[in-house]
């Protein structure tokens, strides 16, 4: 544990991700930047024409499609060298350049969306009925037509999409100063060595054995951040009233039904989630106090929630996650399996360990013409095992999706983006269960699950009602302080650990300044929570041996955005309109309690 993170340099080859598979050099990202800077200003020549004919708005449709595509490709590669090493002034640079021309292309588009509502509705699907290429559009135009209450004049979409850029910088700052110029003091061991603490390494340390280490390594990460409550407050202000912002230009009553509103998702959806979690919150309580038994603890501290259970945690190094993530997941079939294990032995997809300067968490991306690409920092544990099942969940979402859907439907809402990661996390840890009885193996796989839905049910909710409160005091026009933010912050966790867990009100009301990506997103994170429900309904399923269910699932994961997303979860066997599913994980939540009950007994 108190190896010190290395250097970006230090890192091995083949460790990394392979950025050459994107750009084979700077040289030839810089050239691409040039051709599609030179190309964004001659989209020009198509406003006002898009009604002259069919073959015109295929024209423009296509045209667009791959001159943004191609600037989200300039974008990508240039953010593949910024998140492994914040600190590079040459990435940083190459970032905020990319950020600029994708926004540029943004802008150039902004005015096709108006006219077309000029067009009209009528003749727009009597000419996708005519022209066998303008077929492909027809759920894009439908949901064009959904949204026409909410789309501007021209001029008011260009300025709207020349804002994006400004607007983006909050989020920057906040991210930026949290990745780069934040500095941990260490952590020590009870031994009183000292611990580099850094984002790549700071949830390994909380899972450590050594209290004295889980106890500094928390309090000195919240404390970096206390210090800098005040510039992370003014940025989360920023970005908020930005969207409250946006959401009055687009004519929503609220900043939650502006978020909401294009995926077709209704508010009611938001606020099951958030009053069947609080419903189920003493199943929260209960475990917490399992866990302080477990411990032997008289009080159970915010830096014991993840504390290892047993003294034989197992050793998982990356290799090993391989073999287990594959071999879960083999009930999706021989294809699905070897595309991942390739994509982790041969094609590089996964930038692997922590370095200096890294950012922090972990995700997917990528985009057609690529493979996906996965950045974390492992820590041999079976919690990274963990992450990387999540991510590689998004990863083979994104290849169907890729694989089976036109440009146009090659994305998917974040509404369904929680399923497949959480899935995949859901059926490997079953095979786990069910192929090692082991007393203390079982142990360390209930900790990782509860480790997984204490973020994605537990805090991810809680920030969520945290999200909507902020908003809502914009939407009044009432102060957003760092103090009120993080007293508001306290409180909501507060109601969650009950009289459980003792709560320090400062460092946990901080939480919000560590999450500088997720609450910039707009209402993502109550997603998380929905996503863990449909996924685990859907694993039962195929897990039960329910007929048909591995290929509806895999057309879920075919279909991107090709279906509204509430529609493509009904196509998996899941209706997310309906709270049941969320009842339902807590009722697998409570049985991993009993579980984990049962054996700490033995």
């Amino acid at each position: 544990m108190s190896k010190p993170v290395p250097q970006r340099s230090e890192i091995a080859l083949e460790h990394t991700w392979d950025t050459t598979s994107v750009f084979a050099t700077d040289a030839a990202w810089e050239a691409e930047f040039a051709r599609v800077a030179g190309e964004l200003p001659k989209l020009a020549r198509f406003e006002g024409q898009l009604g002259e004919s069919p073959a015109r708005l295929l024209e423009w449709l296509q045209t667009s499609e791959a001159l943004v595509h191609a600037a989200n490709k300039v974008f990508f590669y240039a953010s593949m060298l910024h998140n492994t090493n914040t600190a590079d002034q040459r990435a940083s640079a190459q970032y905020d350049r990319a950020t600029g021309l994708l926004n540029r292309a943004i802008t150039a588009t902004a005015f096709a969306e108006p006219e077309l509502l000029s067009i009209g509705f009528d003749r727009l699907r009597r000419w996708v009925a005519e022209d066998p290429g303008l077929a492909p559009y027809a759920h894009a135009l439908d949901q064009l037509e959904r949204k026409q209450a909410h789309v501007r004049s021209a001029e008011v979409e260009e300025l709207l999409g020349q804002a994006l850029d400004p607007f983006s910088s909050a989020a920057k700052i906040h991210g930026v100063l949290c990745d780069a110029d934040l500095r941990f003091a260490p952590a020590h061991a009870t031994a009183g060595d000292p611990i580099d603490l850094l984002q790549g390494n700071i949830q390994a340390l909380l899972t450590s054995p050594d209290r004295e280490a889980r106890r500094s390594a928390w309090e000195n990460y919240a404390d970096a951040h206390l210090a800098m409550k005040n510039t992370m407050a003014g940025c989360l202000a920023t970005g908020v009233k930005q969207n409250v912002f946006m959401a009055r230009a687009r004519r929503y009553d609220s900043s939650l039904e502006a978020a909401l509103s294009p995926n077709h998702i209704p508010v009611v959806v938001f606020h099951n989630l958030i009053e069947t979690y609080r419903r189920h919150l003493p199943t929260w309580h209960r475990y917490w106090n399992v866990r302080r038994r477990g411990l032997g603890l008289d009080t159970l501290h915010v830096y014991d929630i993840k504390a290892p259970l047993t003294d034989t945690m197992p050793h998982v190094p990356f290799e090993q996650s391989v073999e287990w993530i594959c071999a879960g997941m083999r009930p999706l079939g021989a294809e699905y399996v070897g595309v991942m294990r390739d994509g982790l032995v041969e094609q590089r997809w996964v930038d692997i360990y922590p370095n200096k300067g890294k950012r922090m968490g972990a995700y997917s991306d990528g985009l057609p013409g690529t493979h996906p690409f996965i950045l974390m920092s492992y820590n041999d544990d079976i919690f990274s095992m963990s992450t990387l099942a999540h991510e590689l969940g998004h990863s083979m979402h994104s290849y169907l999706t890729w694989q089976n859907q036109p440009l146009v439907y090659s994305d998917y809402s974040l509404f369904v983006a929680e399923v497949a990661s959480n899935f995949n996390q859901a059926i490997v840890r079953a095979h786990l269960l069910a192929t090692n009885a082991d007393r203390d193996f079982q142990i360390a796989v209930i900790e990782e699950a509860m480790s997984n839905f204490h973020r994605y049910f537990f805090v991810m909710p809680t920030l969520a009602r945290f999200e909507l409160a902020i908003h809502e005091l914009a939407e009044r026009g009432e102060a957003l302080t760092a103090d009120g933010m993080i007293g508001l912050m306290a409180d909501l966790f507060q109601e969650g650990y009950g009289d459980q867990v003792q709560v320090d009100r400062d460092r946990v009301g901080i939480t919000w300044g560590q999450f500088s990506t997720h609450l910039y997103a707009n209402f993502y994170v109550y997603q998380y929570a929905t996503g863990i429900s449909a996924a685990n309904a859907l694993a039962a399923n195929i897990l039960a041996g329910q007929p048909g269910a591995v290929d509806n699932y895999l057309a879920f994961l075919k279909a991107g955005s090709s279906l509204y997303p509430l529609d493509a979860l009904k196509l998996a066997g899941v209706d997310m309109a309906s709270p049941a599913p969320v009842e339902t994980a807590f009722g697998l939540l409570a049985s991993m309690v009993d579980r984990l009950e049962a054996l700490l007994q033995r």
